[in-house]
């Protein structure tokens, strides 16, 4: 039991993790990840959603109707991410206005649905728990991953969450950042890069 509820946490940091093998809460990871703050920030919503959404609909597993599951999930995902949202404008009001939208666009991120619908609508709470976890810290370490690369070099900075604090010139005072970086376009070609990588550690 030990040992199973370790794979099914251990997958979601490796060769489950989200964004890179299963390729699934692009969006975001697109959108969100011009800065380290940002990043951090949208990495414990998605958490903490997908932790409590999974051990809720096992818990409710065997009461909900097969024939309105899907819609029961997205209840359960929308409750936790409006207390993520309320919590955010509550105590980190800066990082809930850079985020924006993105926020409540976690009811329809397909990470915790597909969660809920592949994992914890058929398992117990238990493994349903790591499951969360698991994918939860492995998508917030892509974009923490992906936004300290384009920060820095993006931008040369380092802006840290929570206390507003930020280092200038990273690279050093004569470093011309790639604005390129933090821009859409920029934003597709880091991802692209991190697939390539990921790609090429799977095979060895």
């Amino acid at each position: 039991m030990a040992k199973s509820v370790m794979q099914e946490f251990t997958k979601g940091l490796w060769a489950e993790i989200p964004p890179f093998r299963l390729v699934l809460g692009l969006c975001p990871i697109l959108a969100v990840t011009k800065s380290f703050d940002n990043a951090v920030g949208m990495g414990i919503a998605v958490i903490f959603v997908l932790v409590f959404s999974n051990i809720f609909i096992s818990l409710l597993r065997n009461l909900i109707p097969k024939q309105v599951r899907i819609a029961c999930f997205i209840i359960v995902i929308a409750t936790f991410v409006i207390i993520v949202e309320l919590f955010m404008q509550a105590y980190a009001y800066p990082l809930f206005q850079q985020l924006g939208i993105f926020i409540p666009l976690i009811v329809v991120n397909c990470i915790p649905l597909g969660r809920a619908e592949a994992f914890a609508g058929k398992n117990k709470v238990l493994p349903s728990f790591a499951d969360g976890l698991g994918m939860g810290i492995g998508y917030a370490i892509s974009l923490i991953t992906l936004s300290i690369f384009r920060e820095i070099l993006g931008n040369g900075t380092l802006t840290f969450p929570f206390i507003g604090y930020s280092i200038q010139n990273v690279l050093g005072p004569s470093f011309q950042p790639f604005t390129f970086l933090i821009q859409a376009p920029g934003a597709f070609m880091c991802l692209g890069l991190m697939l390539c990588i990921m790609n090429m550690l799977g095979k060895k």
